[in-house]
């Protein structure tokens, strides 16, 4: 068992967001789907928890009524191998949401992700300021990253 899960409160969509992620996320499922029974806040037999996994990750759906709402100031940081990578999980996660800069979206459910190379962090903090400047000035005209041209940007070409 992981020491920390993260805990994602929806008005009533716990289900429909779960199935969403897992059929997203390679090596992913929901382990369990528990109910509200009679005298709880949600309708009796409705969708209360959903227990579920993406890459391996733990993470818990509740619905819980329209009290709360995601915003920015919590994301998911999906690190990827590949440019491949990057444009499917970008795909995949914005239909139905919305762009942002540098790598952020927002799903359609508000859950805020950033879709990053693991080959970004070498690019930004390369040893030559005048690649890390160029890399710098073409990553933050970006919403999807886009790895070829920061690598272009750092050869300076």
């Amino acid at each position: 068992m992981q020491r920390i899960t993260p805990y994602l409160w929806f008005e009533d969509q716990a289900e429909e967001a779960a199935s969403f992620y897992t059929s997203i996320f390679k090596n992913s499922k929901i382990n369990e789907i528990s109910r509200y029974g009679e005298g709880g806040p949600g309708p009796a037999g409705s969708v209360m928890l959903v227990s579920f996994e993406l890459d391996g990750q733990q993470f818990i759906a509740l619905n819980g009524g329209p009290q709360f709402q995601f915003t920015e100031a919590i994301s998911f940081v999906i690190n990827c191998e590949s440019q491949e990578e990057v444009d499917y999980m970008w795909d995949k996660l914005t239909e139905g949401g919305e762009e942002s800069m540098c790598g952020w979206l927002k799903d359609r459910y508000g859950i805020s992700w950033q879709v990053v190379p693991t080959a970004l962090p070498e690019l930004l903090n390369a040893p030559n300021p005048e690649a890390q400047q160029r890399v710098m000035e073409v990553f933050l005209k970006m919403s999807k990253i886009d790895l070829p041209t920061l690598r272009l940007a750092y050869e300076g070409r």
